[in-house]
């Protein structure tokens, strides 16, 4: 081996002897049809192959690893990976720890239940409690405020670090509700029981996160205590009744039609409300929820045409769409509410009888500010004696009851409460649990670092109801109960080491959208990390687009085990890289939730898992070495079930645990047992690095600074060639490089693609950047290690290491050349040596388009197409602020006055004044504002055809031929491209990785596909309805649903209340 070294150390020497010979053989062919000399650009790739693997080898100690690895090989078993079996034991495991969070829930329903049970209201109660937004205030003369009395807060490393009161709740009340109405006291003080359940609840299990209780009456208990801070208006705009884990509680799946009434007398400031109105309704409504929207006057104008007589799902999509629809709607003519109850009716028993909908409650909304007569007979006719359908009329109910914005809200939550009536009345406790979402509970956003305050979760909640005899059959809903499961804690249940390198968990729920799963990116970066709007509700099948039809989807909705098999396209690298495998799935339900679990395993290594043997001893020795680190999201011990566990590290909890000295540890033994044999094992290459880095010489391969190497049982090993400030890359390997070091979901990034490399060859790659041009100096080379020489042999450690991106180049380059461009190109196309450093980076089509155009047409590169379905795009959106300007006192004045001579001028004359209302008068400022979507996005990816080692060619351009040649690097996922720079084949256009929107032209849409959008919305994939309805029940007071029953004629002024609440502020 140094004798090869010597040699072809002695052969970089003589480069310029070659170049010049191959300078003056290409100028013998500029201009014709020849192709440049192979035989040189040969000979350089070979060099210079056998010269960067020899540095990346030696550096790296692979070859010492492979060999430690090889002496154990007859003493380690190798299994093959029993899907089902697995996929199994993890539902057990996700099963046990759900329930024990549905157990903490259920002591909070009876312990609420039982002291609302022996509480009397007392309408003069005075209580001083400890209010959430005035906790710690002081007046000017430094006295607490009322309500805001001493708290102690501590910062709590198990909530987010942020300050809080582990030994007490708080309240929070709605900004619109008066902190001391005596039905919120005494429900703060009846509810104050609950402390001493939240205590006991976390002591025994001291992974919850937050508790609370969310009563009916709009207050919001939360343990532990925490402060919250009004938003810059002073404003807190959360109630907990609006928030999905308390409607879906609350309530069964429902069916509800809406009905607007949009006749004259609703013109102007009513008509607004009107929209309000319906879009707070929209917001009760969830995926387990149908809909749809009538508006009436002597005519019916259903709000999305194409719906005509049907119901859709109350998904975001579908509910954004009628949201845009209703700016449309304006008031004009006779309202006809006969016709549009009767159209209500009947759309809600034919939906009934398809099978589609909720077939559990159904409910029509009345938006109207009155009623022309009563309609007795067509409740007759379809809702008695059964009187199945619930009806609400939100705005009216024989006196004006929303005059204000202010007042949508408390008014629309009425319905909710109507409808839990059926389920309380039974006195069923159903558990539901909700879909994944992020947790916003707190208005603590500036006081959180994105990573902190993002925490993607799910919520278990049961309904607290009134157990008093004298009010059963009137069904009083108290509130609802609920805690938190973050996500990441349902993936410590997962155990990473056994799902291979590629290998993942998923959950889904059952509509089909994800709970988790490692391509679910609910954020985007616009400066910082942001919610996207749809980030709830992305279906399975839309990050695994490779099943067209949908059967994973399906049966796992449908909550079956079994398993299903297909190739699919992994991107990495932030999207740049694509890995082609077959992955092998298998799934099943989690019991006693709605959610099913799935795990994926790639074929060949990624189904095969062994087990190495040594002492504790031997392990314990090797784990102290300084330079060892281990997976901290991975779970080798559960450090959260006792708080003086918390601060450990999981290395520190393994020894501690192995040495007898925490004996209260639950561990992983078979996982630990593997963490001792990979140290044992790996613990020889500390030594030899340490020895490189004595021995190194002042010059030699001085570019060379970090080396690495990471197992399959998450335990990592790091050895500095430079003092840490010295490093080019400060972030690599640390935990804000999140793709190349071990985490919950995925191997780092660099064993991953060595994994897929041929075995003894190395990867080579330049980092990516975040930001739009890729100014990264560093070359990253790693290779895999495997236990045998055959595909079924898992692939026990990765090793690598990190070199300047100027020595790697200067490896490379050795002359000058003239009439050519030289470029390193990897297997994906991108440029890691370029003549111009500024191509570095860049995507090889970008800058040689003819030449890469040629590469894909030869079958030297393939183009791969993607999708991306949680993309965001661009787009330019018209801004309006007519709804917030109302909230405003000044605007509010305004359209008040305006709406009084609007209806004087009304009474006088038959005059259209619509023209005039919708004037900038109303406040409404329009405007363009660009904005970020979300989108459905496809784009290419490029892969190398690992079979063609070398191509030459000829591209025809406009008045030359432009010659090429590409010759694989020996050992490496490396390319060498010489091209003729003295031919332009300018109209050839460069060869771009920019996504493109997929989306119908819009001539298309509207005109010659209508039907095509129509298809999309009625359109439903399979979903699983919740297995529990509690849709009607006899005893319940149907004269009690929103008072339609008692609709009469008009008053004239039924917005009057609207102006004396604005003289009143």
């Amino acid at each position: 081996m140094p004798e090869n070294l010597n040699l072809l150390r002695a052969f970089g020497g003589c480069f310029f002897i070659f170049w010049t010979a191959f300078n003056t053989a290409l100028v013998d062919v500029v201009g014709s049809e020849q192709q440049i000399p192979l035989s040189v650009v040969k000979l350089w790739a070979s060099a210079f192959g056998g010269e960067i693997k020899s540095i990346a080898a030696k550096y790296s100690g692979s070859q010492l690893l492979q060999k430690k690895y090889k002496e154990y090989e007859k003493d380690v078993a190798i299994e093959e990976i029993d899907g089902l079996q697995l996929v199994k034991k993890l539902a057990k495991n996700m099963e046990e720890m759900f329930h024990k969070k549905s157990e903490a829930v259920r002591r909070l329903v009876e312990a609420a239940e039982d002291a609302y049970l022996k509480h009397e209201f007392d309408a003069d109660l005075q209580y001083e409690y400890f209010n959430a937004v005035l906790i710690n205030e002081r007046d000017e003369e430094g006295n607490y405020l009322e309500l805001g009395k001493e708290f102690i807060l501590v910062p709590n490393d198990h909530f987010n670090n942020l300050p809080v009161n582990i030994s007490l709740s708080d309240v929070q009340v709605p900004t619109n509700m008066y902190n001391k109405d005596p039905a919120i006291v005494n429900g703060v003080y009846w509810s104050e029981s609950l402390n001493k359940v939240f205590v006991d609840n976390f002591d025994r299990d001291p992974s919850l996160i937050w508790q609370y209780f969310g009563s009916a009456k709009g207050f919001f208990r939360q343990y532990p205590g925490i402060k919250w801070e009004p938003d810059e208006n002073g404003v807190i705009a959360f109630d907990c009744r609006n928030r999905k884990w308390y409607i879906q509680a609350a309530t069964s799946p429902k069916d509800v039609v809406i009905l607007v009434d949009v006749s004259g007398s609703m013109k102007g400031l009513r008509l607004t409300i009107a929209k309000q109105t319906v879009s707070s309704i929209l917001d009760t409504l969830g995926d387990d929820d149908f809909f749809n929207i009538i508006a009436y006057n002597e005519e019916l104008h259903y709000v999305e045409p194409c719906l005509n007589g049907t119901l859709v799902q109350a998904d975001r999509a579908n509910k954004e769409h009628f949201r845009e629809h209703l700016d449309k709607l304006f008031a004009k003519g006779i309202g006809m509410l006969d016709i549009a109850l009767n159209e209500a009716f009947n759309m809600l028993s034919e939906f009934n009888h398809t099978g589609q909908g909720s077939i559990c409650s159904q409910a029509i909304m009345l938006i109207t500010d009155g009623a022309v007569d009563t309609y007795d007979t067509i409740f007759a006719k379809y809702n008695w004696p059964d009187r199945k359908v619930s009806m609400f009329s939100p705005l009216f109910d024989g006196k004006p009851k929303i005059s204000t914005l202010a007042d949508v809200q408390e008014n629309v939550m009425e319905y909710l409460h109507v409808l839990s009536r059926p389920k309380v009345i039974d006195q069923e406790h159903d558990v539901v649990w909700t879909e994944a979402y992020i947790d916003s509970t707190v208005s603590l956003h500036d006081k959180l670092a994105d990573d902190q305050g993002l925490v993607l979760m799910t919520t278990v909640a049961m309904p607290v109801f009134s157990k008093q005899n004298e009010t059963r059959s009137k069904g009083i809903l108290l509130g609802v109960v609920g805690t938190d499961v973050p996500v990441k804690e349902l993936l410590k249940t997962i155990p990473k080491y056994k799902l291979g390198i590629h290998g993942y968990a998923f959950a889904i729920t059952n509509n089909g959208y994800i709970l988790t799963h490692p391509e679910l990116r609910p954020l985007y970066e616009e400066g910082k990390k942001r919610r996207k709007p749809n980030y709830s509700s992305v279906d399975l099948s839309e990050v695994e687009w490779e099943d067209r039809d949908d059967v994973l989807r399906n049966a796992m909705v449908n909550r079956k085990t079994g398993k299903f098999s297909m190739e699919v396209k992994k991107t990495v690298d932030k999207g740049k890289r694509v890995l082609v495998m077959t992955n092998d799935y298998y799934y099943t339900d989690i019991k006693g939730t709605p959610f099913s679990l799935g795990v994926a395993l790639s074929r060949g290594h990624g189904k095969y898992f062994f087990r190495g043997n040594v002492t504790v001893e031997e392990g314990l020795h090797d784990l102290e070495h300084p330079d060892v680190s281990l997976a901290d999201e991975w779970s080798y011990c559960n450090t959260d079930l006792h708080p003086e566990h918390r601060q450990m590290t999981q290395l520190e909890a393994i020894k501690r645990y192995l040495t007898g000295k925490e004996p209260l540890l639950q561990c992983d033994k078979e996982l630990i047992q593997e963490v001792l044999f990979d140290a044992v094992v790996s613990a020889p290459i500390e030594a030899y690095w340490t020895s490189l880095a004595l021995n190194k010489s002042e010059n030699s391969d001085k570019g060379v600074e970090v080396a690495f190497l990471g197992t399959r049982t998450g335990l990592s090993r790091i050895n500095l060639f430079v003092g840490p400030e010295q490093l080019t890359n400060q972030d690599f390997l640390t935990a804000e490089d999140k793709e190349n070091i071990f985490n919950a979901d995925h191997f780092p990034l660099w064993y991953r693609r060595a994994a897929e490399q041929i075995p003894g060859s190395f990867v080579y790659s330049i980092p990516f950047s975040t930001e739009t041009a890729n100014k990264s100096n560093v070359v990253t080379a790693s290779t895999a290690i495997q236990l045998l020489d055959d595909r079924k042999s898992p692939v026990v450690a990765a090793v690598g290491i990190q070199m300047k991106l100027e020595f790697f180049q200067r490896k490379f380059w050795t002359a000058s050349r003239q009439a050519i461009n030289c470029y390193l190109i990897d297997n994906n196309g991108f440029i890691l040596v370029s003549e111009d450093y500024r191509q570095t980076g860049y995507f090889f089509g970008e800058v040689e388009g003819a030449v890469m155009n040629k590469l894909l047409t030869m079958g030297s590169f393939k183009r791969i197409t993607l999708y991306d379905y949680q993309a965001m795009c661009r787009t330019n959106k018209e801004s309006s602020d007519s709804a917030h300007s109302l909230l405003d006192p000044y605007n509010a004045f305004f359209a008040a006055v305006k709406w009084i001579m609007t209806e004087l001028v009304l009474f006088l004359v038959e005059f259209n004044l619509c023209s005039w209302w919708h004037s900038d008068l109303t406040a409404k400022a329009q405007r363009l504002k660009q904005t970020l979507e979300p989108c459905d996005t496809e784009y290419p990816a490029f892969v190398s055809e690992r079979t063609i080692k070398e191509t030459t060619g000829n591209i025809a351009c406009d008045d030359c031929f432009k010659s090429f040649v590409i010759q694989q690097i020996p050992s490496s996922n490396l390319f060498m491209v010489v091209v003729d720079n003295e031919c332009f084949c300018d109209s050839v256009p460069p060869i771009t990785m920019a996504p493109i929107e997929i989306r119908i032209s819009l001539l298309n849409y509207l005109v010659h596909n209508e039907s095509l959008k129509c298809e999309r919305l009625k359109s439903q994939k399979i979903r699983r309805r919740p297995e529990s309805c509690h849709g009607f029940h006899p005893e319940e007071n149907a004269r009690e649903c929103g008072g339609v029953s008692g609709l009469s004629a008009k008053p004239p002024l039924v917005l009057l209340p609207l102006l004396l609440a604005i003289f009143s502020r």
